[in-house]
C-alpha cells in the first residue's frame, strides 16, 4: 500500500473527487465531505451543479440541509471542468450504465469518464469504478484506457471496483450503513481502496480481484429479478386456479427458514433491477453460456403491465373500450420520485392505446415522458366515481385508500393494499 496516499486518508487530506452526481454519486460525496475530506463533484449536467450550489436536493434521500452544511464549510465543491482532476488523490467513478437494444451495455459514460480521468492521472493516485458493469470491466477496460497515461496500474497508481449499494427510499440503510464490498486489481488496490471506504463506512468486506466484486453486485441484482419473475409468474398461475396469491405467500413467509418473501408487482424499475442482470446475460454469452433465469426473469418482468391490461380488459368486458381507467402511482417504487423504467408509465401508455386513461400520483404532478402529456388528477369523491375501475399500480403512502375504497366503482389492488377489505369490488394482482 501507497504510505503517502494511506496516510493522506487517515489524516483526511486525500482530495476526493466523484464524477457523476446522481443518487449514488452524490450520497457519496457528501458522506465524505461530512467526515472531513475536501470533494470535488463533477457532472456534466449543468443544471445538477446550479442546484447543488444553490443547495437544492434534486434526490428524495438527500436533504437540502446536507448539502448546505458542507458547501458552507467549503469542503464540497461541485463543477463540470474535469481540469480539475489534477487537484486530487482519489477519483471515484459513479456515471450511468444503461443498456443499448438486444440487452447490449452502454460503457460509454463510463469510458469517457476514465479517458477524462487519464488526461490528470499521476503516480499514487486511487480510481474507483463503482457504475455496475460486467465482470472483466476494470481489468480489460479501465486498466489499459488509464495506462495510456504511461504509468502502470498496480505499481505507479491504484485501481479497484466497489460496487454500490445504494437503495432508494430505504430509510432503515443509508449509504454509510451498507456494508461495502472492494475489490481491487492488486491486494495492495485492494487495501488501499479498503481504507478509503472504511473511514465512512462501518464494515468493508475485501474480495480476491476487480472481477469478484463486479460479479458481486450482478448476483445481487440477478437474484432480485429472478425472484421477483417468478413471484410475478406465481400470482398469474394462482389466478388461473383461484388462488389468493397473497394469501399464499403471507403463509409461506411463517417458516423461519429456506424461505424469503418476494411480492408480485408490474414488474421492476429504476435503473438497477431491470438492466444489471442484463450485463451478465451479455457477458456469459461470450462464453457460450446462456442464462436462462435472467433471461427468462426479465421477459416475465417486461410482460406484467400487458398482462395486468389484460385483467382489466376481463374485468369490464364489453365496456372496456369505453370505460374510464384511473391508475395510482407512476413512479418504479413507493414513495420514490423516479420514473426510470417504471411498469406503471408502460401500463398507462398500453391503456391509452385502448380505452381513456388518467393517473394520480402524491409525488409526480405532471407527467411529460416518451410522448406522454398527463397531470395527476386530484383525489375527489366525484371524480373517483367517475372512473369504471382504479387500478392501485404502486402503493405509495400519501395516499387516502379509504377515500378511493368508498368511492371507487371497481378496484384492481396490483399491491395488495386492501389486504383486509373483503369486497367483491376489490379484485387482487
Amino acid at each position: 500500500m501507497t504510505t503517502k496516499l494511506k496516510n493522506k486518508i487517515i489524516k483526511r487530506q486525500a482530495g476526493i473527487a466523484v464524477i457523476g452526481l446522481g443518487y449514488v454519486g452524490l450520497p457519496l460525496a457528501l458522506a465524505f465531505a461530512q467526515k472531513g475530506y475536501k470533494v470535488l463533484g463533477i457532472d456534466t449536467d449543468e443544471q445538477r451543479i446550479e442546484r447543488i450550489r444553490s443547495a437544492k436536493s434534486y434526490i428524495t434521500d438527500v436533504p437540502s440541509s446536507r448539502i448546505s452544511q458542507v458547501i458552507n464549510k467549503k469542503v464540497f465543491i461541485v463543477s463540470s471542468d474535469f481540469n480539475l482532476l489534477s487537484q486530487v488523490d482519489v477519483v471515484i467513478i459513479c456515471v450511468p450504465t444503461p443498456l443499448k437494444r438486444k440487452y447490449t451495455p452502454d460503457i460509454s459514460y463510463i469510458v469517457s469518464a476514465v479517458k477524462s480521468v487519464t488526461r490528470h492521472l499521476r503516480k499514487d493516485m486511487l480510481i474507483v469504478l463503482e457504475s455496475t458493469t460486467y465482470p472483466g470491466t476494470t481489468r480489460e477496460l479501465i486498466k489499459p484506457e488509464l495506462e495510456k497515461s504511461g504509468l502502470k496500474a498496480g505499481k505507479d497508481f491504484h485501481i479497484a471496483f466497489s460496487p454500490e449499494r445504494i437503495d432508494p427510499g430505504n430509510k432503515n440503510f443509508n449509504v454509510t450503513e451498507i456494508p461495502k464490498v472492494v475489490g481491487g486489481l492488486t491486494k495492495a488496490c485492494t487495501a488501499l481502496s479498503g481504507l478509503l471506504y472504511g473511514q465512512i463506512i462501518r464494515h468493508v468486506h475485501q474480495v480476491s480481484s476487480c472481477e469478484s466484486a463486479e460479479m458481486t453486485k450482478l448476483l445481487e441484482n440477478s437474484f432480485r429479478i429472478v425472484n421477483i419473475g417468478w413471484i410475478n409468474e406465481i400470482a398469474q398461475m394462482c389466478h388461473a386456479l383461484g388462488i389468493d396469491v397473497w394469501e399464499v405467500i403471507d403463509a409461506a413467509k411463517t417458516k423461519p427458514f429456506g424461505f424469503m418473501p418476494f411480492y408480485p408487482g408490474l414488474g421492476v424499475g429504476g435503473h438497477c433491477i431491470p438492466e444489471d442482470p442484463l450485463y451478465l446475460y451479455w457477458k456469459a454469452k461470450h462464453f457460450d453460456f446462456s442464462c436462462k433465469f435472467i433471461k427468462l426473469a426479465a421477459d416475465t418482468n417486461a410482460n406484467m403491465p400487458a398482462y395486468a391490461l389484460t385483467r382489466v380488459r376481463e374485468m369490464l368486458g364489453k365496456s372496456f373500450k369505453n370505460a374510464r381507467v384511473l391508475v395510482l402511482g407512476v413512479t418504479y417504487k413507493k414513495d420514490v420520485k423516479d420514473l426510470r423504467k417504471s411498469p406503471s408509465i408502460r401500463l398507462i401508455e398500453l391503456l391509452r392505446k385502448q380505452t381513456r386513461v388518467d393517473y394520480h400520483d402524491p409525488i409526480i404532478p405532471f407527467l411529460k415522458l416518451d410522448g406522454l402529456d398527463f397531470k395527476s388528477i386530484d383525489l375527489t369523491p366525484a371524480k373517483i366515481k367517475g372512473y369504471d375501475v382504479v387500478v392501485v399500480a404502486v402503493d405509495h403512502s400519501a395516499v387516502n385508500y379509504d377515500l378511493i375504497f368508498k368511492n371507487a366503482r371497481l378496484i384492481f389492488d396490483v399491491r395488495n393494499v386492501y389486504k383486509d377489505k373483503a369486497d367483491k369490488k376489490v379484485i387482487k394482482l
